[in-house]
């Protein structure tokens, strides 16, 4: 008997924006707690910032006004400024998140791919959510490059 292992798609959501591709890159990876909705995606209440440490390796966390640390996960990949990906944290059983930038004359498509659900014991629930979820995200993302 084999085992099969049912594949959950992707959530994919991409958002262009007026900004040349470093700009872009920048913003998403350097300014993140400018512009992450902490309100409403967030671990802990009273998150001051988002953090990403732009190396491979690195750390991806929010601080709370008190200090505190919480993590959302590692960065594997760190390729200024065309692609980072990172390991989430946030589901539990980690998922991955790889963002592009890719040039369109004086724009940049910022091209997000979240894959991994059928790792989770509620993948298809947890899909859904972040294929809603990631909307917001990027809309703030373009909201602060506007």
């Amino acid at each position: 008997m084999t085992e099969t292992q049912t594949t959950i798609q992707p959530v994919r959501r991409a958002v262009t924006v007026e900004r040349p591709l470093e700009d872009a890159f920048r913003v998403f990876t350097e300014g993140l707690g400018t512009w992450w909705p902490v309100a409403t995606h967030s671990i802990a209440d009273a998150v001051e910032t988002v953090v990403m440490e732009g190396r491979a390796g690195g750390r991806l966390y929010e601080r709370t006004t008190e200090g505190a640390e919480n993590d959302w996960g590692r960065m594997l990949v760190w390729e200024p400024p065309r692609r980072v990906a990172f390991e989430w944290h946030i589901t539990g059983t980690p998922t991955e998140v790889e963002v592009r930038f890719t040039p369109e004359g004086d724009r940049t498509r910022v091209a997000l791919e979240h894959r991994g659900f059928e790792r989770l014991e509620d993948g298809e629930a947890r899909r859904e959510s972040y294929n809603n979820g990631w909307v917001t995200v990027l809309g703030r993302y373009a909201e602060a490059l506007s």
